[in-house]
């Protein structure tokens, strides 16, 4: 059976309208103040690369959209944008970031870094460019939940080292939230990953939202609390 695609604004609009008429409760009320009374769904896109784009997967067991429905299914309005890009490196989301988080974003998942690491790209450049990212993101007066990443092994300790430091490191100096690690819980987990060994299944995805949606989750109330997107 397929599962229902989540519900759209307008969607959920009209079944309240559709309430407060059964109800009698719409006459003596103005339409245009019940569609205001609705709250607005604060926006968020995940920028990041095939590891959040959804690579081999179903449309619908991409994380963004299975983040957008656990945020849902805790009653919060929310819509979630898939700005993932497969092989892309923190260079080229830094070249693509204008058009890829439209002005009016709430909130970030960053998610970049892994394509530098497997390529054994330089520790320092990856950091001005996430860095670069992270300084025209908060221009743009959204949030940022950072994801980490950490090196494969095979480039030596020394690499690892200067590599896994970028994340926490840029987390602190900007005083911005920090998932330690994006693939945490899965990794190296043959079940929760496809037959490449790198990327995520779908079950590798349920895992990665379970871990990730109550940071998120805390991310969107802060927003609303702050006034943010009423």
């Amino acid at each position: 059976m397929n599962p229902m695609p989540p519900l759209s604004r307008r969607s959920v609009q009209m079944g309240v309208l559709a309430a407060l008429f059964h109800s009698g409760l719409a006459n003596t009320m103005p339409l245009p103040a019940i569609a205001q009374s609705l709250p607005k769904p604060v926006r968020i896109v995940a920028f990041g690369d095939s590891l959040s784009a959804g690579y081999r997967l179903a449309a619908g067991e991409a994380f963004p959209v299975k983040l957008e429905k656990a945020l849902r299914a805790k009653g919060l309005a929310v819509e979630v944008a898939n700005a993932g890009v497969s092989g892309d490196t923190t260079a080229a989301g830094l070249e693509r970031l204008d058009w890829a988080i439209p002005d009016g974003t709430d909130i970030v998942v960053l998610e970049l870094g892994a394509n530098d690491a497997l390529r054994g790209q330089d520790p320092a450049a990856a950091r001005r460019n996430l860095e670069a990212i992270i300084k025209r993101i908060t221009a743009k007066g959204a949030r940022i939940l950072l994801a980490g990443m950490r090196a494969p092994g095979n480039w030596g300790d020394d690499y690892v080292k200067r590599f896994d430091a970028i994340f926490p490191e840029l987390a602190l100096t900007h005083g911005v939230p920090l998932y330690p690690f994006f693939l945490e819980g899965v990794a190296l987990r043959p079940e929760l990953n496809l037959d490449d060994g790198l990327h995520p299944n779908a079950k590798g995805v349920d895992e990665i939202v379970r871990r990730m949606a109550p940071l998120v989750e805390r991310m969107v109330s802060e927003r609303r609390a702050a006034g943010g997107n009423p």
